[in-house]
């Protein structure tokens, strides 16, 4: 392996149509202005190492400097310093209006310059942010730099990502990997809405902007004063992913106008039952960690996304389990339009350990292990989470959240659980997915690979958060031809899907009739550099599968979870 390189190159579908301006669609669906300037696209960089300058060249954002699609290439020190730098032009200024900067993510800690001058800063690798630059530019042209450092500090969310990559540990990212974009706004602005859904319609909380809004939906315009509207829906159709629909509409404040959308949909515990739209939902699904051979991080379009999503649904899946990462926006945008569950994952920090957290749960120990967490990691994940939730809050796909993964970084998960179960009641909450279970969740989630499925019964939702991980090697379209990583091997696809369809029919049906199983989550959506236990190859190229046999796999669970709820 060079450097970060990827060991064999890899080449997606969508790069043919990657262009000069990358990811230049509209970043953020559910908070959508006319105003729109994408600065993506190919920035200066540079890399100093105490005072001196290492290395020079050109980096493509917001692909993350390991991605082969950044085009730039250099093995890093963690203590170097990237310096991008980049400029825009800004003609006939309104002095009546304010300009926001928005970074998608930038990993891990970053500060920002506009016409040097420091516009802000950010601590944290997954999450987007934003900074009004009104008072830092100027008519014409204007220069805008962004200090990046990152260490992998385990203080704060890093994910998968290691410097020594292998096994279920992967190729590092760094600096931008979300798209950077303008928007030029009133100086009374909408700066967040959030919508809290029923079965006949959904509650809209306005954050800023004039008292005075009005909004339009269904061809209807509703005036409102204040924060707080109840908007019910004429005839109101149901979100899920057999039907999902949305309802767009459009909210004006002032000057300010903005285009958004909603859904009808409920989830909550009742029971050992996860109810949907109140009724018994079983949830058939892959784990999705968002990894691509072109951009790491990202597909070179937003079409990766897209071909995720719709290729899980063409073979039955109704839901991806979103594993230790943020996506940007778009991804789950296209979640809510082509209609999928997403259970979405917290990013971990702290240290991992083979013994602590992987050998000693698999052969024995279940309960009780919390680690040490320092008040700065501490403070990061708590920050981090407030984030994502209300993040994604808005999203309908988005029903399931994950704290802790396998005890990945786990501490204080009792009170952690509380905390963040009171901010969000709207979502199943899985405190400790995998093991080290404190009785705090609103779920048994367990993680079974190496035995037989096998269960006892709970008062709670049974939900097999991760198991499988079959591998089938595609010659020709893999990362590594030296090392494999997986669970169970098999040498040819024809023994691949038998194994799967013996693995569903045989283990996980009769879970579902005798032990209440009501949610699955297969490892995994594709393969990630060494791992092969994909559905579709590393680079997308490759279905392991027939379509048929996973529709009558689809088939097969969903009767048999009918069956044990009508019983």
């Amino acid at each position: 392996q060079k450097g970060s390189r990827l060991m064999n190159t890899l080449y997606t579908p969508f790069e043919k149509d990657l262009g000069e301006i990358p990811w230049n669609e509209y970043p953020r669906p559910q908070l959508k202005r006319d105003s729109f300037i994408c600065l993506n696209g190919k920035w200066d960089i540079k890399f100093l190492r105490k005072t001196d300058i290492v290395k020079t060249g050109e980096a493509l954002v917001p692909f993350p400097l390991e991605a082969r699609l950044s085009g730039f290439e250099f093995e890093r020190n963690p203590k170097d310093v990237m310096v991008y730098s980049s400029k825009f032009t800004l003609e006939d200024i309104d002095e009546s209006k304010r300009v926001i900067l928005h970074f998608g993510a930038v990993d891990q800690e970053c500060t920002v310059f506009v016409n040097r001058q420091i516009a802000t800063t950010n601590i944290g690798g997954y999450l987007p942010f934003s900074a009004d630059i009104t008072p830092f530019i100027s008519a014409g042209e204007n220069s805008l730099v962004v200090e990046v450092k990152d260490s992998l500090d385990t203080d704060l969310a890093h994910g998968k990502q290691r410097y020594k990559r292998g096994g279920m540990w992967y190729t590092p990212t760094s600096g931008i990997w979300g798209t950077v974009w303008l928007e030029i706004v009133p100086e009374n602005y909408i700066k967040n809405i959030k919508i809290t859904p029923d079965l006949k319609g959904f509650d809209l909380e306005v954050f800023g902007g004039e008292s005075e809004k009005t909004i339009s939906i269904q061809g209807r315009e509703i005036k409102f004063s204040g924060e707080k509207v109840r908007i019910d829906i004429e005839n109101p159709k149901l979100w899920s992913p057999d039907s999902p629909t949305l309802y767009d509409f459009t909210l004006i404040s002032g000057e300010d106008k903005i285009e958004s959308y909603a859904a009808l949909r409920t989830i909550e515990v009742k029971g050992n039952k996860i109810l949907f739209n109140g009724k018994p939902q079983f949830f058939h699904g892959l784990l999705d960690q968002g990894y691509f051979s072109d951009g790491i991080y990202l597909a070179a379009t937003p079409e990766g996304f897209k071909n995720d999503i719709l290729k899980m649904k063409e073979l039955g899946f109704n839901t991806l389990r979103k594993h230790i990462k943020i996506e940007p926006e778009l991804f789950y945008y296209y979640c809510d339009k082509y209609g999928i569950f997403i259970f979405q994952d917290f990013v971990n920090s702290g240290k991992y350990s083979f013994l602590i957290d992987t050998a000693l749960p698999t052969v024995l120990c279940k309960k009780g292990i919390s680690h040490r967490a320092s008040r700065k990691r501490r403070l990061a994940f708590l920050q981090d989470g407030n984030k994502t939730v209300k993040h994604l809050y808005n999203h309908p796909s988005v029903c399931y959240y994950t704290i802790f993964n396998e005890g990945w970084g786990q501490f204080d998960a009792v009170n952690i659980y509380k905390k963040f179960k009171s901010l969000d009641p709207s979502r199943v909450w899985d405190a400790t997915s995998g093991w080290f279970q404190t009785g705090k969740s609103d779920v048994n989630s367990r993680h079974i690979y190496f035995k037989p499925l096998k269960f006892g019964l709970d008062s709670r939702p049974l939900v097999l958060s991760e198991f499988g991980g079959y591998s089938y090697k595609v010659e020709g379209h893999s990362f590594n031809d030296d090392k494999t990583y997986a669970y169970k091997f098999f040498k040819t696809r024809e023994e691949f899907e038998t194994g799967l369809v013996n693995l569903y029919n045989n283990e996980v049906i009769p879970a579902i009739e005798n032990n209440g199983l009501c949610a699955t989550i297969l490892t995994q959506v594709s393969d990630v550099e060494d791992e092969t236990n994909g559905l579709l190859t590393y680079d997308r190229q490759v279905l392991k599968v027939k379509k048929d046999a996973m529709l009558k796999i689809s088939e097969g669970l969903y009767k048999a979870f009918k069956l044990a709820n009508n019983k």
